[in-house]
């Protein structure tokens, strides 16, 4: 809260010093959800959170500044990730989040978990980036296929994530489920010591490669990544149709020298209906501005393929509208028609 007090002060004595030139612009908070420390939503969200900001008394893009919405301070939060998220939207307790896309779907149209607790109010800023589901092992160990984790130890996700909404139904396709396995309801940081200190025989996570957590296990105790099969492959997108054919190329993790198949989910940028539409179409111009592009692109190696090309791939078919201040922005953009 300290360094938050003096940037306010700072921005708030800016203004001052320009004399009558200058106005004292309005301020206004946007809160982001993201997800633990360990994955990627949340450095992913830290670099959105710093490329739409523009707080009171900063300089103009047009003289130098960040190309951010004028008066606006945007935080990540770091959260339990896309369920808690699309929750937290729908009853006003975050501005926005990020989603994995088959949450999104579920939660909007009250389904799976979702049932009779549907999130109307979801709208969609931009697709981001894929995420791939990782099944970390540690080093040296193997399975003949997913029906091997049965009697396990297995972490499936913190409780409510999107990760853990998908893992469920795709294990469970192959007869695994929390009466059959140990589960362990954990973050990502918390599963990769849990299986370092050989209290986890496996676990489950989806986020854009690399992923921090994983990065460090590989680097001290060494871990093995599945290698889904063709057959569980097309089963896995068969029941759940947003997780889609995916690879994690040999070396991704310096510690695992092979290609590894799997699945993944587009990440996705959510706000919520009731957000003012000028607000946020300003704030997806700021998104795909000169000063966030070199943000996104230095910031992580996921960043690099949050492009505004790709913003809207995908985004039909979740069934989920855009929120219609980015919907203005890709019109105008020649993106949407």
């Amino acid at each position: 809260m300290k360094s938050l007090g003096k940037l306010i002060t700072t921005a708030l004595l800016g203004v001052a010093l320009a004399g009558g030139a200058a106005y004292a612009q309005e301020m206004k908070f946007f809160r982001i959800g993201t997800g633990g420390a360990g994955g990627t939503y949340f450095p992913i969200g830290g670099i959105i959170a710093n490329a739409i900001s523009n707080p009171p008394g900063s300089r103009a893009c047009d003289k130098g500044g960040n190309c951010g919405v004028p008066g606006l301070v945007a935080m990540a939060q770091s959260t339990n990730a896309s369920a808690h998220n699309v929750n937290a939207i729908q009853a006003g307790q975050m501005e926005a989040g990020l989603s994995g896309a088959a949450t999104l779907h579920f939660a909007y149209n009250g389904i799976g978990k979702f049932e009779g607790n549907a999130k109307p109010d979801l709208r969609i800023i931009a697709n981001l980036y894929p995420e791939d589901l990782h099944l970390v092992l540690p080093k040296g160990a193997k399975l003949n296929g997913l029906a091997d984790l049965k009697g396990k130890r297995v972490g499936i996700a913190q409780a409510g994530s999107g990760t853990q909404i998908a893992v469920e139904l795709i294990i469970g396709d192959h007869g695994i489920n929390r009466d059959n396995i140990d589960e362990a309801e954990l973050n990502n940081s918390q599963s990769a010591e849990r299986l370092a200190d050989g209290q986890l025989d496996a676990y489950f996570y989806a986020a854009g490669t690399p992923v921090a957590a994983m990065i460090q296990l590989d680097n001290t105790k060494g871990m093995e990544l599945y290698n889904f099969t063709d057959e569980e492959v097309a089963k896995a997108n068969k029941i759940v149709p947003y997780y889609i054919p995916s690879k994690i190329a040999a070396g991704t993790y310096p510690g695992v020298t092979y290609d590894v198949n799997t699945v993944a989910v587009s990440g996705i940028l959510v706000t919520s209906a009731t957000q003012d539409e000028e607000l946020i179409y300003q704030i997806t111009k700021a998104l795909w501005s000169k000063t966030a592009r070199k943000l996104l692109d230095n910031g992580h190696s996921k960043g690099k393929v949050i492009t505004v090309e790709t913003a809207l791939d995908g985004v039909e078919g979740i069934g989920v509208p855009l929120h219609p201040g980015a919907e203005r922005f890709y019109k105008e953009a020649g993106l949407l028609k």
